[in-house]
């Protein structure tokens, strides 16, 4: 009779069981990496509401000094660059020749007048006639006169002469002999945005600053508001007056003018938070939006200690990101590790 084994089977599958156990798997899940950061709120705060415009200085007032007739010698300068001058002084004298020639016949015109004159008087001649030389002899007066005027140049203004541009007997053709600035007294135009028109008087008291004297503040006031707005720049212009009585400022410097405009509501977060891209002025930030970073365009406004005021692409109460910003994309999932 046949005998069969159960033997082999049964501690094959012992082993089997036992191998089962040894290599069982664990199969473990990795977490997803969150990139570490600090963030701060945005918030409103009351600031001063300052502007600042950049402009050049002017002459308050500023004259040419020229005839009004060309091809004319000038027969002599009287006064030189940096000299002061007053209103009406002898600056310039032109050649008179034809001036005393118009005075001759002006002189001839006048002599026959007063002879027709009489003969009219007399019952000689008739109204008519003697209305042609009087427009005759008026016509040839305003010439004289208008040569008088252009022959002998004279100072409109109380100022400083900035600018010579001929010699005695040279001819002139028509460039300024002269210019003349009043300098006591100076004066800048600046192009203000329209959101400031109604905050805008006469008399508003400014600050200007240059660079020449980093650490000296120059009083200015507003003197004139011009009345219509640039449609194609949406500003008006704003002239301000200096007073320059020691005149530490001149004409043509470059300066900055500022304007205060009262109080303001501001949306302020850390400057840190703000980065500028590269090669360009643009500047962004990030904040966390549902758990991840999202990158945001922003356009800044003043800076006041550590904070810097965001004009557009931020609102109130938006979580902005301060540190580990340079790990970051849109969609980059955050930690937020405030303290």
């Amino acid at each position: 009779m046949k005998k069969i084994s159960f033997i082999a089977p049964v501690i094959f599958m012992a082993a089997f069981a036992m191998t089962g156990c040894i290599k069982k798997k664990t199969v473990e899940v990795e977490e997803e990496y969150r990139a570490p950061v600090k963030t701060q709120y945005a918030y409103y705060e009351e600031i001063d509401n300052t502007q600042e415009f950049t402009s050049t200085i002017h002459g308050y007032k500023e004259n040419n000094i020229a005839p009004s007739l060309s091809s004319v010698r000038i027969d002599n300068i009287f006064v030189d660059v940096g000299q002061n001058v007053s209103r009406g002084q002898l600056l310039v004298k032109m050649d008179p020749t034809n001036f005393n020639q118009s005075n001759i016949q002006l002189l001839n015109l006048e002599a026959d007048y007063n002879r027709i004159k009489a003969v009219y008087e007399a019952g000689g001649i008739s109204k008519q006639e003697l209305d042609q030389i009087e427009t005759s002899l008026a016509v040839q007066k305003e010439q004289t006169d208008n040569l008088k005027v252009n022959i002998e140049l004279r100072s409109p203004i109380d100022g400083v002469v900035t600018e010579r541009n001929y010699d005695p007997g040279d001819l002139y053709s028509g460039a300024p002999i002269l210019q003349v600035m009043q300098i006591n007294t100076l004066k800048v135009t600046v192009a203000i945005s329209e959101q400031y028109f109604p905050y805008v008087s006469m008399n508003m008291p400014t600050e200007i600053r240059v660079d020449m004297y980093p650490d000296k503040v120059f009083e200015g006031k507003v003197s004139l508001i011009y009345p219509a707005i640039d449609a194609a720049t949406r500003t008006f212009n704003v002239e301000i007056t200096i007073p320059n009585k020691d005149r530490l400022l001149r004409p043509g410097m470059f300066s900055r003018t500022i304007l205060h405009f009262g109080k303001m509501p501001a949306l302020m977060v850390e400057d840190i938070a703000v980065q500028k891209q590269v090669g360009s002025n643009d500047k962004y930030l990030f904040i966390v939006n549902d758990g991840a970073a999202e990158r945001r365009e922003v356009t800044t406004g003043r800076q006041i200690g550590n904070k810097i005021q965001i004009l557009t692409g931020l609102d109130n109460g938006d979580e902005v990101i301060t540190t580990g910003i340079s790990r970051l994309d849109t969609g980059t999932p955050v930690e937020i590790i405030n303290d």
